[in-house]
């Protein structure tokens, strides 16, 4: 299989309407914001989501969400070392003074997993894992994405709701009522856009190709498709816009940079792109 043959750049904008697209855990959950008010979704929530979609079209997919495990496997190590789903435990017996053997497991798991080569992983193995002991297996991957910020800030609806959470009656004055008082978040509306890249020298050592490209471009679209849950009621968050652009080189005819700066887009979602002379973009509707 040949690596990705020309560098890629590309943008998602989506909306969000009544929904929470990511919430912080250090702040009740409350949507993700920076300090001038700006909603924010983390790059981890946008891979997630993407490794999400590409397990939906059937593709292999090692880091699994605990909703979407189709492979009986309770943990990352689990996966890894299995023979059926994995590698097998001999792939992580690791003798340090052959360091060839970290590059020829990092490239079984290349093969194996679509991720693992997209986004690149961290097979880390602490003491007491027999030959493996203090060892671990670095692949830095090719994709890489931004944090999607909103084009204006955001307004946040804090609301109080009634939730049970105990699992048994209550038999007393001093017992916990099985009915407890919480909050739910909500940005109530804003557009979003977040960026990426796809680099061919890193691609090389991943052997992610340009068929591994079209499959993430293809899912992209769908990003927010089977994502619904209370905090994102279905409907509630939708791409409407992804921009690509295909490099007729390896290292690109401009800097990710100054491809990204030709996008802007305006709080209705609408955008205006300046073009770059030789460097096309090819615009797809959301899903």
């Amino acid at each position: 299989m040949s690596s990705l043959e020309n560098k890629i750049d590309f943008a998602v904008i989506f909306s969000v309407k009544n929904a929470n697209p990511n919430g912080d855990p250090l702040n009740g959950n409350r949507p993700r914001t920076d300090y001038d008010g700006y909603g924010e979704v983390s790059d981890v929530c946008l891979k997630r989501k993407i490794r999400d979609r590409l397990q939906d079209a059937g593709h292999p997919i090692f880091v699994q969400s605990d909703e979407k495990k189709n492979d009986g496997m309770p943990n990352l190590k689990a996966r890894a070392e299995s023979d059926e789903f994995g590698l097998g435990k001999d792939a992580f017996k690791i003798d340090k003074k052959k360091p060839q053997k970290k590059d020829h497991t990092a490239r079984l798991a290349c093969g194996r997993w679509l991720d693992v080569r997209a986004f690149g992983q961290l097979f880390a193995f602490g003491k007491g894992e027999g030959d493996a002991s203090g060892v671990s297996i670095p692949i830095r991957g090719p994709v890489s994405i931004h944090s999607a910020f909103s084009v204006e800030p955001v307004s946040v609806t804090s609301t109080q709701i009634v939730k049970s959470v105990n699992a048994e009656e209550a038999k007393g004055k001093s017992d916990i009522s099985a009915d407890r008082m919480g909050m739910k978040h909500r940005v109530d509306r804003a557009i979003y856009v977040t960026y990426g890249s796809m680099n061919p020298q890193l691609a090389e050592r991943t052997l992610f190709s340009n068929e591994d490209a079209e499959h993430i471009k293809a899912v992209l679209p769908k990003l927010f498709e089977g994502d619904a849950s209370s905090a994102r009621p279905e409907g509630s968050m939708a791409v409407e816009k992804v921009i690509w652009w295909q490099h007729n080189s390896r290292s690109g005819q401009y800097s990710s940079a100054k491809v990204h700066k030709t996008l802007s887009v305006n709080p209705d979602g609408s955008y205006n792109l300046n073009n770059l002379d030789g460097l096309a973009p090819e615009a797809i509707d959301g899903f």
